[in-house]
């Protein structure tokens, strides 16, 4: 029998929709979801033709959207009957592409694992029986990381081939960008075989290393030890040509392979690295330049070179780079600033942080404020808690607030859902939480997916001001910094009072000067006249 594979991870890899015909014996093909907001997808490539003999769970086809591609695996084993779209087809989510006959397929692959569908509804497989007798190999793969996570890097690996694993035990750390995920073992055994080495990309499914249980896993070690070899790392080039609805685009906007950057699996150019290229200008001479690799750095002096440290991006901080500078070129983005003074807050925090934080277990900082006054603003003023898509404007009647948090591998942004509804100390208690959990790379997608306003805190470092850079697709995101005393004026008097800046970066092409004002001028009053917060005012 095949060995048994396992994965854990927050959610499922997409799958094809099936149905079995009980007189045709047949199961059908079908675009699975492809995500949020994604209705349709281009068939890329087939990796299989009519007759072919599958496996269940074998990529039988590529699907490519304009965000990300995906792999449709076999919803069964037997054999390929007609395609009934062909490569470069525009499909619709359910459109059915085939169809697989059971028979000769299954009987030529006895190794096939079950549908996934079915695993529950039947006996567990037999373990593989290996040559010391009651030995039996698990297969650890990648886990799905989340809905358009395709790929992730191998981190740190915690074992090594000969160690002995208790279940649970930490294995390896893969690295994508927008999360860090421990993998954990799913039996006790010892570590016979590791197939990615630290740095390599890997895609969901794909084989991490091998475990060996039973009677012969300790017999089993000594020989794992004397086989292991390091995983080939992999090369950066691609051969993969651009994907069919990139090149029809290329051909219609004349622009050449090279002059775009492919994002796709393999670096192959997808259709929405075409749309943004055109989008930035990125044609001709320009284009080339553009989308070339940065030419090689002038050689430091001979005295400095050993003193350097040449360090691999993380997926993480690419992807914020990325997101960053896409940002930048998408949106109208507007900074609007107002200063607001914080002694009121201060007062009410000093005389009730001790019994706050005696009744409800969590200390009394400024974000629950913060928090509650936006909330406010965000009801008042809704087209700040908006976002665009395509023509239409969507409005958000909730407030899932995202509160950026800085770690050791880059900006975070876990997500406070429905705000609005809670109290101070629900928030005080959610953020840290979610602190803690960003801190030790636990964050999961569901903790960073949905937020429709940002607060970022740069006052914690000391920034007095800064212009922060939207949390696409969101339309505005506010800046905190650090509360410095400064003379004011107050009745007539100058005296000394504990200000803040806050800057509302914003949307210009859904969000007005005025509705920008405005909702700072919110902000601004809730946090001067606390009782604004508790009357709802």
């Amino acid at each position: 029998m095949a060995p048994r594979r396992f994965a854990r991870g927050p959610m499922q890899w997409p799958r094809c929709q099936w149905m079995k015909e009980t007189e045709i014996m047949a199961t059908e093909i079908r675009v699975p979801t492809l995500g949020e907001s994604v209705t349709e997808a281009t068939i890329a490539q087939w990796y299989k033709k009519p007759g072919d003999a599958v496996s269940a769970d074998e990529p039988i086809v590529e699907l490519e959207t304009d965000k990300v591609t995906v792999e449709v695996p076999a919803p069964a084993s037997g054999t390929l009957g007609d395609l009934l779209v062909k490569e470069g087809d525009t499909v619709e989510v359910g459109t059915l592409l085939g169809q697989i006959e059971e028979g000769s397929g299954a009987a030529e692959k006895p190794a096939a694992a079950k549908p996934a569908a079915a695993k529950s509804e039947t006996k567990a497989e037999e373990p593989k029986q290996a040559e010391t007798g009651a030995q039996e190999t698990v297969d650890v793969v990648v886990p799905a990381a989340g809905e358009s996570v395709t790929e992730a890097d191998v981190g740190e690996w915690f074992v090594k081939v000969g160690d002995a694993v208790k279940a649970d035990d930490i294995l390896v750390e893969l690295e994508t960008d927008k999360a860090a995920q421990e993998i954990p073992a799913p039996v006790a055994g010892t570590v016979v075989e590791i197939a990615a080495a630290t740095g390599d990309t890997v895609t969901p499914n794909q084989l991490l290393l091998k475990i060996a249980t039973g009677e012969g896993a300790a017999a089993a070690a000594p020989a794992a030890k004397a086989a292991a070899t390091p995983a080939p790392a992999k090369t950066s080039g691609t051969d993969m040509p651009p994907a069919p609805s990139a090149s029809k685009m290329m051909q219609e906007k004349s622009v050449s392979a090279d002059q775009v950057s492919g994002s796709g699996k393999r670096g192959q150019v997808l259709k929405g690295d075409v749309i943004a290229a055109v989008a930035s200008g990125m044609t001709g001479q320009s284009a080339q330049q553009a989308s070339a690799p940065a030419p090689a750095r002038a050689a430091p002096p001979a005295e400095d070179e050993p003193r350097e440290e040449r360090v691999r991006m993380t997926k993480l901080r690419q992807t914020i780079a990325r997101r960053l500078k896409d940002a930048q070129n998408t949106a109208a983005m507007l900074t609007t600033y107002n200063e607001v003074d914080m002694g009121p807050v201060m007062e009410l925090r000093k005389q009730y942080k001790d019994l706050f934080e005696k009744k409800h277990g969590v200390k009394l900082g400024f974000m629950g404020f913060f928090t509650k006054a936006v909330c406010h603003a965000l009801k008042d003023v809704p087209a700040v808690n908006a976002e665009i898509d395509g023509t239409d404007v969507i409005y958000k009647n909730f407030c899932h607030i995202g509160v950026a948090v800085g770690t050791d591998r880059g900006l975070v942004v876990p997500v406070v859902r429905d705000a609005d509804e809670m109290s101070i100390a629900e928030i005080e208690k959610t953020i840290a939480g979610l602190g803690r959990k960003a801190r030790d790379g636990k964050l999961g997608m569901a903790d960073m997916q949905g937020g429709t306003f940002t607060i970022s805190n740069g006052g914690v470092y000391g920034s007095l001001m800064s212009s922060p850079i939207l949390n696409a697709p969101q339309s505005g995101i506010l800046g905190m910094h650090k509360i410095q005393e400064r003379p004011m004026v107050v009745n007539g008097e100058i005296v000394a009072r504990p200000m803040m800046y806050l800057a509302l970066s914003y949307d210009h092409r859904i969000v007005d000067g005025k509705e920008a004002v405005t909702f700072l001028v919110r902000v601004k009053e809730s946090l001067e006249d606390i009782q604004r917060l508790v009357l709802d005012l």
